[in-house]
Formats: C-alpha cells, sequence, structure tokens
C-alpha cells in the first residue's frame, strides 16, 4: 500500500510561483511513476505530468508545458511540482497519483488558488 500527502498548496497571484510536494510512504518514488494531476471545479481531473522511477523520464501536459516542472528526490522520497507564471485557470485541486501500469495510489489533494 503506498500513501501519498501532499503540501504546499495556496493563494497566489498570477505571474507568481508555488511548490507542490508530495510525501510517499515507502520506495514509491523508487518503484512507480508518480504523476501530478489537476481537478478544476465542474471539470474533468487532468493529468499534468508525471516523472518515471528515479526520474529517468518526465512527461507534461500541453496546459503547463514550459511553465511546469516535476522533480523527485530518492532520499527523500518525495516529488515536487514546480510551478512559474501561474494563471487563474491554474486554479484546482492538485493530487499526487502513483503507477505501476494504471494510477491505484492517491493522496487527498491540495488547493491551488490563482488571483487575477
Amino acid at each position: 500500500q503506498v500513501q501519498l500527502v501532499e503540501s504546499g498548496g495556496g493563494l497566489v497571484q498570477a505571474g507568481g510561483s508555488l511548490r507542490l510536494s508530495c510525501a510517499a510512504s515507502g520506495r514509491a518514488y523508487s518503484l512507480y511513476t508518480m504523476g501530478w494531476f489537476r481537478q478544476a471545479p465542474g471539470k474533468e481531473r487532468e493529468l499534468i505530468g508525471e516523472i518515471s522511477p528515479y526520474g529517468y523520464r518526465t512527461y507534461y501536459g500541453d496546459s503547463v508545458k514550459g511553465r511546469f516542472a516535476i522533480s523527485g528526490d530518492n532520499a527523500k522520497n518525495t516529488v515536487y511540482l514546480q510551478m512559474n507564471s501561474l494563471k487563474p485557470e491554474d486554479t484546482a485541486v492538485y493530487y499526487c497519483a502513483a503507477r505501476a501500469i494504471r494510477y491505484d495510489y492517491w493522496g487527498l489533494g491540495t488547493q491551488v488558488t490563482v488571483s487575477s
């Protein structure tokens, strides 16, 4: 069983930055692909990006490419989502998830609100 806990959300002005953290239990970062998702009110959950075990490969969705970056710390078993140039449309609950094949493990999410 993998437990994931997100932190770092909050209120930020447009153009600002935030860094989200996802603390994982066990050796999740070295065993699973870790993904960041977000869900805005009235919208479907969206995959923002993901990072492979040990960070060898990353993927980003078009909506965040060039603004967001995912990284990980194997020693801390933590994955990060650095968000720059934030826009009001980035407002959502952000979730961390882990998968071997499909995303079976999820955190509870952290709210990010970007004011205009």
